[in-house]
């Protein structure tokens, strides 16, 4: 009974691992933005750092969760005057 009892302490506190990778809908719904805006902030290189899967214009387009977070760390403003 104990030993249940640590096993559902233990997985409740579980914090729990992003996916290596995020297609493009999944990193545009954690920026909370259209997958358009994605695109158009990835043709322009102002969005976050992606990878393509396989060679051409059509390949996938990947991201990285850590890229997504370190893009977001270089958005932070203390006033409209630090804006570049």
């Amino acid at each position: 009974m104990v030993d249940s009892l640590r096993a559902n302490i233990k997985a409740e506190s579980v914090t729990p691992i992003p996916p290596p990778f995020l297609l493009s809908s999944e990193a545009a719904q954690m920026l909370r933005i259209s997958q358009r805006t994605l695109e158009r902030m990835r043709v322009q290189g102002t969005g976050p750092r992606y990878l393509k899967a396989g060679p051409g214009k059509r390949s996938r387009v990947l991201y990285r969760h850590a890229d997504i977070i370190a893009w977001l760390e270089q958005q932070s403003f203390g006033s409209t005057s630090e804006y570049r």
